[in-house]
Parts: C-alpha cells; structure tokens; sequence
C-alpha cells in the first residue's frame, strides 16, 4: 500500500501548516511522512495540524513519526494537533495513551482553532 501526503498552508496570525495524509503508514510509507514533517519543522512550520480522516491504518512506526515530530516542534515552542475521525485509529491512540500528548480533533477546523 502506499501513502499519499499533501501539504497546505493556513496563513493567519499562526500560519498553520496541514499535512494530508491518506492510504496506511506503516514501516514501508513512515519515511515519506517523516521527511514531510521535518522538511516543515526546518522550513520553520511549528504549527502543524495533520489530518488522518483518509488513513486506514497506522502502526507503530507511523505513531513513532508522530511522536519525533511532536517532540520537535515543541523544542520551539510549537505543537502538532490531529485531525482522526476513524475510530479503529482513535482506538489505537486511547490503547497507546498517545492521547493525552496529542490534540484530538473530529475536524480541521477545530484542529487549527485550537494551536
């Protein structure tokens, strides 16, 4: 399976950055997503909402690039919201406890409402 990853920008007093991802992230597609995260988080991007709605699948691979990219916007002071809508995802973010360090969010807009 692959991934697609796309990029917009919300330019307000934020200039919020939105990373669509749609299809699985496991080990074979995490590297894509990482090297999109990071590219952003270099390019000075602190605030980014990454909307899962199109991914059916994640492992722990693609939470581990969640987490790396979390914990360096919040070396400058940023964060990373998610937008998840799927319920089998959401599950594996309460399991994890990943839910407590992330922003969970139903929609886009409450996503970047609350960076």
């Amino acid at each position: 399976m692959d991934i697609k990853v796309g990029v917009r920008e919300l330019n307000g007093e934020r200039n919020i950055s939105i990373v669509d991802l749609n299809g699985e992230i496991d080990v074979y597609t995490s590297p894509k997503v990482k090297e999109t995260i990071m590219e952003l988080i270099d390019a000075g991007h602190y605030a980014l909402v990454i909307n899962l709605e199109k991914v059916r699948y994640i492992d722990s691979t693609g939470l581990g690039v969640l987490i790396g990219g979390l914990k360096r916007v919040r070396e400058h002071s940023g964060a990373v919201n998610l937008v998840c809508t799927n319920p089998q995802i959401k599950k594996i973010f309460d399991i994890t406890g990943l839910v407590k360090i992330f922003g969970i969010y139903e929609t886009e807009e409450a996503a970047c409402g609350n960076l």
